[in-house]
């Protein structure tokens, strides 16, 4: 598919033709113990909190090589990440390598603000999860490196299941599961008329997307003919998941239904939920003392594939993180070489055995029998993705999506809010931010 390369107004004028040259052949000729540049790396918060001891270790490898090269690993937020990162490129105090959600990837591309990679340099690149190197790529060209993948599962109380339907596994259809569901709602809801049996926030868009997927829907399609994307929320598919979204937020959500998914996992902590749809990592952040959760839940907390619609799995949205040079940065060799050591075989194992999911294939294959990986691994190649068009940052945004399904909650019927929802996306969706 060739996409037309569409100017990102406000990013690309954030990468001037001079700033954007790098480090320059006398510098990355130099002897390694001779560099005494700074290299600034922003990392997001997930680093920091669930594999600090990777960023340590790869520091130290650098470190090694390269003594008098000062590293600062500067950890971000999501919530301001972008905002702040764009506001960086603009002046001259910008990161060297970035970390860039999968979603985000497209608009920094376009707009010149990302420089080309060279995949060979990188262990594993032969195998890339394609949903993950896909976000990376522009008309043959590799601009970032992926840096790990996830997928989202049932996340679930095998204890509550088990008292109110005798078994703790999750059934494996959604007509068993919603009939489980039930159950659950019935033995624990009349004593907490806030208790949900199955947690689905009502602006928790991956997963309304997710359904849309299940019916063969998409949020946008890609029109070769007209070289632009166009808005698909509107198709009958797309609506009939959207509305099968809805009708499980109304019937299993006795909390605040206007919500988004960021708190779901501590809303299980405190056991006012059973069941929710979520990364597979947040089965610990439900147990996890020092992330609010609730130490008294272990053991009882259990990862399982999420049943979909028409007797099928529900298609799980593929997540992750990429980590991307710079284009403005004067030590881009610097900035190649720290990617390469902190996405090397070696620190994708140091993910795995926290249950994160590897950036290729073959080290994900083990995680497919591993019980505690296994539903999440398995859910990755069947997996759907946002569209990769250069506007998309944008949509999210201007939460687009979610003001969509809000609408809908609120008492707009199915058909005039994604008529809504697509209207907005068309003008936005091929246009940079």
């Amino acid at each position: 598919m060739r996409r037309k390369l569409i100017a990102a107004v406000g990013v690309a004028a954030l990468v001037t033709g001079a700033a954007a040259c790098g480090s320059g052949d006398s510098a990355a000729s130099k002897n390694p113990k001779e560099r005494d540049e700074t290299l600034t790396v922003w990392l997001m918060v997930d680093a920091q909190s669930t594999w600090p001891e990777l960023v340590k270790d790869v520091n130290a490898q650098f470190k090694k090589k390269y003594p008098k090269v000062t590293v600062k690993v500067q950890y971000q937020q999501w919530a301001d990440k972008a905002k702040k990162l764009d506001t960086a490129l603009g002046g001259d105090k910008f990161p060297d390598v970035v970390e860039l959600g999968n979603t985000e990837t497209m608009t920094y591309i376009l707009g010149g603000a990302l420089a080309e990679i060279d995949p060979k340099k990188y262990d594993n690149s032969d195998t890339w999860i394609q949903g993950l190197k896909d976000t990376c790529a522009f008309e043959g060209k590799q601009y970032c490196v992926p840096y790990y993948a996830g997928a989202r599962v049932a996340v679930y109380n095998a204890e509550m299941f088990r008292k109110a339907t005798g078994s703790d596994t999750l059934p494996q259809s959604e007509d068993a599961l919603l009939k489980a569901a039930d159950k659950v709602r019935d033995a624990y809801g009349a004593k907490d008329k806030r208790f949900s049996s199955l947690y689905l926030p009502g602006r928790y868009w991956y997963a309304a997307m997710s359904y849309v997927a299940a019916y063969g829907g998409r949020i946008a399609e890609y029109d070769e003919g007209s070289e632009e994307w166009k808005a698909t929320l509107s198709t009958p598919e797309a609506q009939q998941g959207i509305a099968h979204f809805i009708d499980l937020v109304k019937r299993y959500n006795k909390g605040d239904q206007t919500k988004d998914e960021q708190d779901h996992a501590n809303v299980m902590a405190n056991e006012k939920a059973a069941l929710l749809y979520g990364n597979g990592w947040e089965a610990g952040s439900v147990i996890d003392g020092k992330a609010n959760g609730n130490p008294k839940l272990k053991g009882k907390i259990r990862t399982a594939g999420m049943p979909g619609p028409n007797g099928k799995a529900l298609p799980s949205f593929i997540g992750g993180s990429d980590l991307a040079v710079v284009s403005k940065s004067q030590v881009q060799d610097l900035g190649e070489e720290w990617i390469s050591l902190f996405t090397s075989e070696k620190s994708q194992e140091v993910l795995a055995s926290k249950d994160i999911l590897p950036n290729n294939t073959r080290q994900l294959e083990p995680l497919k029998r591993k019980a505690s990986t296994a539903p999440i691994a398995n859910a990755v190649p069947d997996a759907w993705f946002t569209p990769i068009a250069p506007g998309w940052t944008a949509i999210e945004k201007e939460e687009v999506l979610e003001v969509m399904l809000l609408d809908i909650l609120k008492g707009s019927s199915v058909a005039d809010a994604t008529k809504k929802a697509d209207r907005k996306i068309n003008e936005l969706i091929n246009q940079g931010s």
